[in-house]
């Protein structure tokens, strides 16, 4: 295979990353970007660091697993995480996850990757993230696989066929793992599910056969879970217009709700690796009518993904406050449920627009409740 046809999706060569921090530093945005990174310290210092790195590993070990660092310590009560025995060895998988904040979902489980000795994945962003060459360079650098979504439907089609081929071939032929999003987009409502059309993009690259064709992809769902939802209130807002009117993104809004994603508190994390699906149910899933192949390898996906999302106690307060009674009053206490309606009350109070406030109280509560409505789907 010509990869040379990967160019302009795939991430920086080892070769390609100095020359990228060269312009990176040399940028006019650098000092900001220093600044509010690392306030306080020399910025001669974090040059030095950005410009001791020669590969994306080095890149990812020096400069991004502090950063991720700095922004739990800040902003969570702590990371735990589960299922590292699902790595067999140097095996390449294909992670898909939920999705629910635009940055910090993949940058975490890179950090849970590196500190347990594993090696990092590449992470498939969507390219309207991608607004300069400032921002390419840093997300090359840090094993960015560019998908094309910004392009006319026919343009989609090569785009994504262009992406499955590249995934299938790191994958398969195991030169690395790959971190992509169960979704185009992240999850507003709170309700996790795998969308069909990311299936039927990774089959695009296949021989035929359903079963090989999945089979060699080796994929692994991964559970996500915020105890404080990321961009909670910006969710529920976008929600709350779209049952009104098509919702159309303000100029710099992905930026603000990259920013608002990584400064906001989120209580405690959990990251979830779960066991990958398996030849049984690849095989389960060729037994049916094509569209339903890819429904039911979704839900097998599904199941392991809401099975072990992490439910805190906000979950289950909001569940309660939206049906009435304390169905879960057992999972949690009242002092956490104090909090949590203070919270809402805060947030809520801060939503900047004209609107029926119980409405939106019943949509925000939704984002919070959901995982706990599907937990009991299952």
């Amino acid at each position: 295979m010509d990869l040379t046809k990967f160019d302009d999706i795939r991430p920086y060569n080892d070769s390609e990353v100095h020359p990228a921090l060269e312009r990176i530093v040399a940028n006019p945005l650098f000092s900001n970007i220093s600044k509010y990174l690392f306030p306080g310290m020399d910025e001669n210092l974090f040059k030095q660091a950005l410009l001791s790195c020669y590969t994306k590993d080095d890149f990812q070990v020096k400069i991004m697993s502090r950063i991720v660092d700095k922004v739990l310590a800040d902003t969570t009560k702590g990371l735990s995480y589960e299922g590292m025995e699902y790595f067999d060895g140097g095996k390449k998988y294909l992670i898909v996850s939920n999705h629910r904040d635009i940055v910090l979902d993949s940058a975490i489980i890179q950090l849970i990757l590196y500190k347990a000795g594993a090696q990092t994945t590449e992470i498939a962003v969507g390219d309207n993230l991608i607004t300069s060459s400032f921002i390419e360079d840093i997300t090359r650098c840090n094993k960015m696989i560019k998908v094309v979504r910004s392009t006319s439907p026919r343009e989609v089609y090569t785009t994504s066929k262009k992406l499955s081929e590249y995934m299938r071939c790191n994958v398969s032929t195991q030169e690395s793992s790959i971190w992509i999003a169960q979704r185009n987009g992240r999850t507003k409502d709170g309700a996790d599910v795998t969308e069909q059309g990311v299936l039927k993009m990774f089959d695009m690259s296949g021989s035929g056969d359903f079963v090989k064709d999945f089979a060699e992809l080796h994929i692994m769902p991964a559970s996500i879970s915020y105890e404080y939802e990321p961009c909670d209130l910006y969710k529920a807002v976008e929600m709350y217009i779209k049952r009104r009117q098509k919702y159309v993104k303000a100029e710099g809004e992905d930026l603000n709700s990259i920013l608002t994603g990584i400064m906001q508190p989120k209580g405690r994390v959990h990251i979830q690796f779960n066991e990958p699906v398996t030849l049984q149910e690849i095989e389960d899933a060729a037994q049916l009518d094509k569209n339903e192949r890819f429904k039911a390898l979704g839900a097998a996906m599904d199941r392991k993904i809401l099975a072990n999302f992490k439910l805190w106690p906000n979950n289950y307060i909001a569940y309660d406050m939206l049906n009435g009674g304390g169905r879960f009053a057992g999972k949690y206490t009242a002092e956490e449920k104090e909090a949590f309606e203070g919270y809402v009350t805060d947030k809520l109070g801060k939503a900047g627009i004209e609107a029926d406030m119980d409405e939106l109280r019943e949509i925000f509560l939704s984002i919070y409740a959901n995982p706990v409505v599907s937990y009991l789907s299952l």
